[in-house]
């Protein structure tokens, strides 16, 4: 497998290819929805491509000049509890660290919060989100 930053518009459209399997398609998720304004040629992403197809992505962008958000973590349902989630976090972090961001910022699934912990994020649990997914807010120092 490979690990890609993706900086060109085919290694985009690979993250985004990623994005409509696993979670527009998975969970009746609008494209609308889907893809928001942080979605541009400038914004960041890790794909990993297991020999030519993308199955795995993470999202990254500045909130500010010290933090990244990381979202739009999507692993593909038939290559899940192999690492990939991890693998893609860990290398956006270390993106973003050679960014200069300091902290790590992510709103995750109620259900996937421990995941996150493992990886020594924390929440406070007071900023919740309501939208497709109930979301806990999420933050580590790099």
């Amino acid at each position: 497998m490979d690990i890609i930053r993706a900086t060109k518009l085919a290694q985009q459209a690979a993250a985004y290819s990623v994005r409509i399997q696993g979670m527009a398609r998975q969970h009746h998720i609008s494209l609308e929805e889907e893809f928001d304004e942080h979605d541009t040629p400038q914004t960041k992403y890790i794909v990993v491509i297991d020999d030519y197809l993308p199955v795995a992505t993470c999202r990254l962008y500045a909130i500010d000049d010290t933090h990244v958000m990381l979202g739009r973590i999507v692993v593909l349902p038939d290559y899940r509890h192999q690492g990939l989630g991890t693998l893609v976090v860990r290398s956006a972090e270390a993106w973003a660290k050679e960014l200069g961001f300091t902290h790590a910022v992510l709103e995750s699934r109620v259900e996937k919060v421990s995941f996150y912990e493992k990886m020594g994020y924390h929440s406070d649990w007071s900023q919740q989100t309501d939208g497709t997914f109930h979301c806990v807010r999420m933050e580590k120092p790099l």
